[in-house]
């Protein structure tokens, strides 16, 4: 659309109409003011700095050490029966011989969570800070 001055016929105005794009921008605000709250948990914390990028490297399946608690508290490190405290001993060997050792603990959906938290504070007590907690993909 074209418009021309009234001094000149000849001369076309070079305007840009930015009202939808004012009303564009003003909605998109509105939409990222109500939605940051819900996805923003509503603790104020302040959490500690984290690497800025990702580690590249799979974790080598020999620095993996697989706990498993079933629905009645019964460990098994590796696929093989033993108490608390024989987990605790074993793992914190394998962490002697490699620095690098990732706990990946299994639980029954429904088990106690206290049997798995007594797992962990036990590794984190003893400087085993890589834990991880297993769950199940859905389709």
């Amino acid at each position: 659309m074209r418009r021309f001055s009234q001094r000149n016929s000849l001369v076309t105005l070079s305007e840009i109409n930015i009202t939808p794009l004012l009303d564009l921008a003003f909605v998109l605000l509105i939409i990222f003011v109500i939605t940051t709250p819900m996805l923003e948990s509503s603790l104020s914390l302040n959490l500690p700095a984290g690497s800025t990028k990702p580690d590249a490297r799979p974790p080598k399946a020999e620095d993996i050490r697989t706990v498993e608690i079933d629905r009645a508290g019964n460990f098994r490190l590796q696929k093989r029966p033993l108490t608390l405290d024989q987990v605790e001993a074993q793992l914190v060997a394998d962490f002697r011989a490699n620095p690098n050792l990732i706990i990946r603990v299994r639980g029954d959906k429904d088990g106690k969570l206290d049997h798995a938290m007594q797992l962990l504070d036990r590794c984190t007590r003893r400087g085993m800070t890589q834990v991880s907690f297993s769950t199940e993909l859905r389709q």
